[in-house]
């Protein structure tokens, strides 16, 4: 399934500054254009219950809804699809759960795992971190030249993550749309900041 998506956010509740839904509702407006529920620290039920209200809005707003790490959530939750990382269920048995109309992306941290997530069957790739992030425990980023040399080896659409604030947005290739969590949903302003965002990078 080939899709291209041009910022995705990447919601964490504890994290965000405003009510997560307001957050959703103002970053849609502002161009975000796919959403995908973090959750690391609560149970399957909390999980569960949180994503039908996140596909709920997305399907109002017309933007997809990606589950990360639970293939199991993703379906019970009707979202569009589940993003996967290097240590979750593999590409080839979500498929096989998902089916063909859902969206599996996977985490790759280097150009092989790049090159095998391709061969593995996934829609699209997050690739980083490209900065230091806290929200991942990274005190150091893969580097833009990575990304740069990912972006013209990559079979699959491309989500840069890592640490991506407007301020560092500009220096993205034009080929990899960006996937951000603090810098919006720490904003009490998620619209104004998604705007920036699209507007820095060289989408």
């Amino acid at each position: 399934m080939a899709v291209h998506y041009r910022l995705c956010l990447i919601l964490t509740r504890s994290i965000c500054a405003l009510d997560p839904l307001r957050t959703i509702e103002e970053a849609v407006q502002g161009g975000v254009d796919m959403i995908q529920v973090r959750e690391k620290d609560c149970s399957s039920a909390d999980l569960l219950a949180w994503s039908q209200k996140v596909v709920g809005l997305g399907n109002k707003l017309g933007v997809p809804v990606i589950i990360n790490d639970s293939v199991e959530v993703a379906i019970a939750a009707k979202a569009s699809g589940v993003h996967l990382g290097q240590d979750d269920l593999n590409v080839a048995d979500a498929r096989k759960l998902l089916g063909d109309e859902r969206l599996i992306g996977l985490s790759t941290h280097d150009l092989e795992q790049l090159d095998d997530a391709a061969l593995a069957g996934a829609d699209y790739v997050g690739f980083g971190p490209i900065f230091p992030t806290a929200t991942k425990g990274n005190s150091q980023g893969i580097g833009v030249e990575q990304l740069i040399g990912a972006t013209v080896m990559s079979r699959l659409p491309m989500l840069a993550i890592g640490g991506i604030t407007v301020e560092n947005a500009w220096m993205l290739p034009g080929k990899a749309g960006i996937a951000v969590s603090s810098a919006i949903c720490g904003s009490e302003e998620p619209g104004k900041m998604a705007h920036s965002l699209c507007g820095a990078s060289l989408y």
